[in-house]
């Protein structure tokens, strides 16, 4: 019974490690993904030990995927609340709104505003790039502002140049002085 608890804890641990180093290698942070890699091959090789010294022990075997899929939804919840990388929002308006614009340039996110053409009338997209970590804050403006917006998000790996590379420079040479 104590080994079953044991490789059920150790699942519990090993998931979210590596759900982590996953999203570390996706966001391209293979170093980061490599150390966290060394953590999770560890508690692999003794979780799974444990269990192959008596595959006729079903509680092992029981405590081994449970503690799995308890550990998928441990790391989930972890990984949204670190948040890591960064978002965009495509943010479709029908019409113009000078107020939403100037409360996300007030509130640090950059913002790009596009006229495009509909089927019956002049639409507004506004491209919103931010941190994942104040997604809910951005939501929070749209929702306030223009709650009926259409809007679209992805993820992004890399990024070069703009305005959120300009302001990240800015406070590394003020943090350095």
């Amino acid at each position: 019974m104590l080994q079953a608890l044991l490789i059920f804890l150790l699942q519990i641990v090993y998931v979210p490690v590596l759900t982590i180093r996953t999203i570390l290698l996706v966001k391209n942070q293979t170093r980061s993904a490599a150390g966290v890699g060394l953590l999770e091959g560890a508690i692999y090789i003794v979780s799974l030990g444990i269990v192959f010294q008596d595959l006729s022990n079903f509680l092992n075997i029981f405590a081994y995927v449970i503690g799995f899929s308890a550990g998928l939804l441990l790391g989930g919840y972890i990984e949204r609340k670190l948040a890591i990388g960064y978002i965009t929002y495509n943010v479709s308006l029908l019409e113009r709104c000078e107020e939403l614009v100037s409360a996300l340039r007030q509130a640090g996110f950059g913002v790009t505003v596009f006229e495009g053409e509909g089927i019956n009338s002049v639409r507004y997209r506004l491209d919103v790039v931010a941190k994942r970590s104040r997604e809910a804050e951005f939501l929070d403006i749209i929702n306030q502002i223009a709650p009926k917006a259409f809007m679209a998000s992805y993820e992004i790996r890399s990024f070069r140049g703009g305005y959120l590379t300009k302001s990240m420079k800015k406070r590394h040479k003020e943090y350095r002085s």
